[in-house]
């Protein structure tokens, strides 16, 4: 192979490399379009029910424990400022949906229950939910919504995890 063989076929590594590059550019671009036109469905159908996405997500994360959990904890579960927890705590327990209570070990520390109301909330938001994907999947078959869930699931489990 002489020089001008070596060039051409670096050119044209170059050119494959800006073209996967451009293709991955246009798949984040097409994901962000996506997630954002999902949160405009779910923030429609949540409106009635008077609840934000943000708030939403904090009512499912505290129903997801087993035993009611620290501020702290939902802090970090939800990967966010623990400032942002008491913002979205108060606001839900303004509307009857979560409470404070005292931890029993420790006076400090304050847990954070879901009320019978948050549970009939979290029903209601959960068939919103529904609503929302099934919008937003409807042009796909049974068979490309199974290919899509794997897809999404070899992103999300292979992304490290995030400590701030």
């Amino acid at each position: 192979m002489d020089a001008s063989d070596s060039s051409d076929a670096d050119a044209t590594d170059a050119a494959a490399a800006d073209r996967d590059r451009d293709s991955d550019g246009m798949l984040a671009e097409q994901l962000l379009r996506l997630t954002r036109r999902l949160h405009r469905i779910q923030s429609r159908q949540l409106e009635p029910i008077g609840i934000t996405p943000a708030q939403f997500r904090l009512l499912r994360t505290v129903a997801s424990y087993d035993a009611a959990p620290r501020m702290a904890d939902l802090a970090q579960r939800l990967d966010v400022v623990p400032r942002a927890v008491t913002t979205l705590v108060d606001a839900l327990e303004a509307s009857g949906r979560v409470r404070r209570a005292p931890d029993p070990d420790s006076r400090r520390v304050v847990r954070i229950e879901i009320t019978d109301e948050g549970r009939a909330t979290l029903r209601s938001l959960r068939n919103a939910r529904r609503a929302a994907a099934e919008e937003i999947l409807a042009p796909l078959t049974a068979g490309q919504r199974e290919v899509l869930g794997e897809l999404l699931s070899a992103l999300v489990d292979g992304m490290p995890e995030r400590h701030c």
